[in-house]
């Protein structure tokens, strides 16, 4: 079944919607990705409001406490050249805050200057060695995107494709490490548990080429049946349905997990060039595939929310995700 276009602005909020309420075991998060220019790096920023990975989040929604405010985080990590830094400190309400164009979690922040720029200033602490990640990326986007998709049936689920051919420019000072580059940037908000509605999904969008690209979801959900999305956007960064829709290609699974990896591709067979994170339920990938508009890069994702839900990847996920200890209880 495709996922249908909501007729609502996207999401709620003004600008990207940083000051919008979460409801009650819900979640909202903003997802950045991007490939320097010579091919060399990439970097991922994810800043969540009910943190939909966090197990200590499971578990206090378990004991119905689950507050999406007392479990945030930011998941900074960058990928080469040479090197790579992760970092994903969970904290509680006392280092949140939040204005129509301001998002602070902890010492990270993110800054909305109005003018198509978007500041993400990260300082954290890097897992599992505890090295510092400090620095600045400018993001620059044009007008943000007008479209909203519901991934559930149910509309629990939404998705908004805000920025998909943006720019950025990275400066960190720990480490020592500049480029610019193609970036991307979305959002999602949920009112219940991603675990409660999906089975898996996988995920992708292409590196732009002169502002052009596409993207895909497809989604199982727990209950049965499937969801599935394709878009191509331009470089005023709206979203359009693609009219020829692209084969689901299999992938090699993960090497040390074997988690199962699908995408869409329009011409040949897809690769993987690197797969820059593996755990037993998420993996993140680089492909080379050719969407109809010539070879390049992917940046891909898949889901699998069974496997989250083990007791022994909860056991397991603390080690990579501390939590800050404050007074607010959880």
């Amino acid at each position: 079944m495709a996922i249908e276009a909501l007729p609502q602005a996207p999401l709620s909020g003004s600008g990207l919607g940083f000051d919008a309420p979460v409801p009650e075991g819900g979640y909202r998060w903003w997802y950045l990705d991007a490939f320097s220019d010579d091919g060399t790096a990439a970097l991922t920023v994810i800043a969540f409001i009910g943190s939909v990975f966090s197990p200590y989040y499971f578990r206090a929604r378990r004991r119905g406490r689950g507050t999406p405010e007392n479990f945030c985080s930011v998941n900074a990590i960058l990928y080469g050249p040479g090197r790579r830094r992760w970092a994903m400190t969970e904290r509680g309400s006392g280092d949140l805050q939040r204005e129509a164009t301001y998002l602070s979690i902890g010492p990270s922040r993110v800054l909305d200057r109005g003018d198509g720029r978007f500041i993400f200033q990260i300082d954290e602490v890097c897992s599992p060695f505890p090295t510092r990640m400090r620095g600045q990326i400018e993001l620059y986007v044009g007008d943000l995107g007008s479209s909203c998709f519901a991934l559930d049936p149910d509309g629990h689920h939404r998705w908004w494709p805000a920025a998909p051919a943006g720019r950025v420019k990275l400066d960190m000072a720990k480490p020592t490490l500049s480029w610019e580059g193609g970036a991307y940037l979305d959002s999602n908000a949920g009112t219940v548990p991603l675990e409660d509605t999906f089975l898996k999904w996988h995920w992708q969008r292409s590196a732009p080429e002169q502002g052009r690209g596409h993207i895909h979801y497809d989604a199982t959900l727990l209950q049965g049946g499937e969801r599935s999305l394709a878009l191509a956007f331009g470089p005023d960064g709206q979203c359009e349905p693609l009219e020829n829709g692209a084969a689901e290609g299999l992938l090699p699974p993960t090497t040390l997990w074997r988690a199962g990896r699908q995408c869409r591709s329009l011409v040949g067979q897809p690769r993987v060039i690197s797969t820059l994170e593996e755990s037993p339920f998420y993996a993140r990938s680089v492909l080379e595939l050719d969407s109809g508009m010539g070879p390049r890069k992917v940046m891909h994702e898949s889901l699998h929310l069974d496997r989250f839900t083990r007791p022994w990847m909860q056991m397991l996920l603390p080690v990579r995700m501390p939590r800050r200890r404050l007074a607010v209880a959880g």
